[in-house]
């Protein structure tokens, strides 16, 4: 009996990796390519078993997940295979009106998954958050500064306006430019990352303010299947959970509409410090 209620704590891990698979056939039978087989299929595989190495308790396995599937699409993908990963790849393949490389990237980590996994995204594979979650501010040491968030918004338009100008002005080699500006724009993002988690004394402020991908996470992750929850009759307002948060949220309140509730990465540090078990 204790055997199958172990085995059962991994049932989110396996489904995880089940639901990647299904999208790696899927697409390599739509797609006549090999390729997405084996992608998908080696990061639901990292996926799976990162989570499931968290569930067993290993504290290093959400940064293996990271790592694995963080370095494989910066490294593999990005610099060896030149695809632009980065939103400015993603506005590309849009205007081409062809469903590759980013389109499918972000139809699946950032669009409509977070509609099941919300930000896991952040928490488990960003390649920018892989490197700044080794800074030393794990846990925000100032107050969130709210309004500072707008700047993700002129990131995401500025983004726009830059593919948008490129193909109005018919530039040529244009799948060129678009590689130099993923090595450009992952520069820029882990410069300014590290400026900003030293400058807030927050590892995640570029998460917070900067990053415009979150445009297209936040709302999706509204209505997120997989979330943390809180038994509020079990909670006593220590506020532990509040302060190892790394994004702030308000994770001692059940409601979805709670302060930065669309924030949540799911990295699980809350439901480690809570001594009533009240979050799950």
């Amino acid at each position: 009996m204790k055997s199958n209620n172990g085995l059962r704590r991994y049932v989110p891990s396996m489904m995880l990796f089940l639901l990647f698979e299904a999208v790696a056939v899927t697409l390599w039978l739509t797609k006549d390519n090999l390729f997405y087989l084996l992608n998908f299929s080696y990061i639901g595989g990292c996926l799976g078993l990162g989570t499931a190495l968290f569930t067993a308790g290993k504290r290093y396995a959400r940064h293996f997940v990271q790592l694995a599937v963080g370095s494989y699409m910066l490294l593999y993908l990005g610099v060896i295979s030149r695809e632009n990963m980065q939103i400015e790849g993603f506005w590309y393949y849009l205007f081409l009106g062809v469903f590759e490389a980013a389109t499918i990237h972000y139809a699946v980590a950032k669009i409509f998954g977070p509609l099941l996994f919300g930000r896991g995204w952040c928490g488990y594979a960003c390649w920018t958050a892989m490197v700044l979650d080794f800074l030393p501010y794990k846990q925000p040491q100032k107050p969130r500064k709210e309004k500072l968030g707008i700047l993700r918004y002129v990131m995401f338009a500025l983004s726009l306006a830059l593919v948008s100008g490129l193909f109005l002005m018919k530039v040529a080699h244009l799948e060129q430019i678009m590689f130099w500006l993923f090595l450009a724009g992952n520069a820029l993002y882990y410069i300014v990352g590290v400026v900003f988690a030293f400058l807030f004394k927050d590892n995640r402020a570029f998460c917070k303010y900067l990053c415009p991908i979150t445009v297209f996470l936040k709302p999706m992750s509204y209505f997120s299947l997989l979330r943390v929850h809180c038994d509020e009759d079990k909670c006593i307002h220590c506020g532990k959970c509040l302060r190892v948060c790394p994004m702030n949220v308000e994770v001692n309140k059940e409601s979805r509409k709670r302060k930065n509730g669309t924030e949540c990465i799911l990295c699980y540090e809350c439901t480690n410090v809570c001594p009533t078990k009240a979050l799950h």
